[in-house]
């Protein structure tokens, strides 16, 4: 019995440390809580984030984005852009438009959240042709 418990401690021990240093629903998780520097290139972040994110990033229209500002997220203080567009639906109709946020961590982007509407309150949009002209 010894041996198996020790086999038990030696695989839950490594999940039990990894739920310590963060990584799950809740991200951003980080083990510094420095302050957040701006995302010099958070208009290529984002265009690189979104196409990972839509199932088809070709065709997209009316597309903006708001510059990023500070928002809370997790509890903690990052930069957050936002973006609204009109995607191209699998059967090649469009639909009304979307709107998501971007966070940056550490200046880069990170994710693409789908629940932006506190997030994004109040953002202005400027033309963000960039996601416009996505490829596969």
């Amino acid at each position: 019995m010894g041996r198996l418990t020790t086999r038990v401690a030696a695989l839950v021990l490594p999940l039990g440390l990894a739920a310590c240093f963060g990584g799950g629903g809740d991200r951003p998780s980080m083990a510094d809580a420095g302050p957040q520097p701006f995302p010099d290139n958070f208009r290529g972040d984002a265009v690189a984030l979104m196409r990972t994110y839509l199932n088809n990033p070709v065709g997209v229209r009316e597309a903006g984005m708001a510059d990023p500002v500070l928002r809370e997220v997790g509890g903690r203080q990052f930069y957050v852009s936002c973006l609204r567009f009109t995607p191209r639906e699998t059967d090649g109709s469009y639909k009304g438009a979307r709107e998501r946020a971007v966070v940056y961590v550490n200046g880069r982007g990170d994710r693409v959240v789908e629940r932006s509407n506190e997030l994004c309150a109040g953002a202005v949009y400027a033309p963000f042709p960039e996601l416009e002209k996505m490829t596969r």
